[in-house]
């Protein structure tokens, strides 16, 4: 049976390899991005690909006071909301971050902030539903604070965090929230950064993603052998891992 699906963050590599798996499914879907023209793009080229409906509208993501009306636009373009995928993200510059507040806060507010902000109101429709899902998609880098990217690192583990306690929230309500923990993907937000090893491309990672869904997983690394990488980085004792170059 077909859903209605909205896409957080539509312009991305990962999320755009999701709208496609779920086209063929023949869901209908509504991407939401900042940039206007490169997700009407996408939308023309889904709708013209699998013969399905797909809007679209703009969302920026560090103006959380525009979520709501973001949030409702998608909601009135799909007419009923069956599903949110939110996929929204920003890298940074670690080094920029520790010597510039701005740069610290922007990692923060786009990677944690606008997630609870427009998941608050998708949760708050979906539990009167009383069915749906969020798929919240998370980084590895969330599972310990490692030097190199301890800022980033720091918002993705909030966001796992909020999504955990949504998923417990809204489990009696019959809405299924899982969390995404992604490895290194190549998308565009990642080429050329330095310490890239194991590359999952988008395409994978989506089928990934549309299996877990499937399984009602709640938590799933992908691809998947980053669990066993995190686990091993968790134990090594603290003493050690502060004088590690990670």
């Amino acid at each position: 049976m077909s859903q209605n699906v909205v896409i957080v963050g539509a312009t991305s590599s990962i999320a755009v390899a999701f709208a496609r798996e779920m086209a063929r499914r023949g869901d209908a879907l509504h991407l939401v991005a900042r940039d206007s023209e490169e997700v009407a793009r996408i939308s023309a080229d889904l709708r013209t690909r699998f013969n399905i409906s797909v809007t679209s509208s703009t969302f920026d993501a560090e103006d959380v006071e525009s979520h709501r009306q973001a949030f409702e636009q998608s909601l009135a373009s799909l007419g009923r909301l069956d599903g949110i995928f939110y996929a929204v993200g920003y890298l940074g510059d670690q080094c920029d971050a520790e010597q510039q507040v701005d740069e610290a806060l922007k990692t923060i507010n786009v990677n944690y902030v606008s997630a609870v902000s427009f998941l608050t109101l998708g949760a708050m429709y979906l539990e009167k539903q009383k069915q749906g899902f969020i798929i919240a998609v998370s980084s590895v880098a969330g599972d310990r604070g490692r030097p190199s990217n301890y800022i980033y690192g720091s918002a993705k583990g909030a966001f796992s965090l909020f999504a955990q306690g949504l998923r417990s929230r809204l489990y009696k309500h019959g809405v299924h929230v899982m969390t995404v923990k992604l490895g290194f993907v190549d998308t565009k937000m990642t080429f050329g950064k330095p310490g890239m090893f194991l590359v999952a491309q988008p395409e994978a990672v989506a089928q990934a993603i549309v299996r877990a869904l499937a399984a009602k997983r709640d938590v799933v690394y992908v691809p998947q052998f980053w669990w066993l990488i995190m686990q091993v980085i968790k134990l090594i004792p603290e003493p050690i891992f502060k004088r590690l170059k990670l």
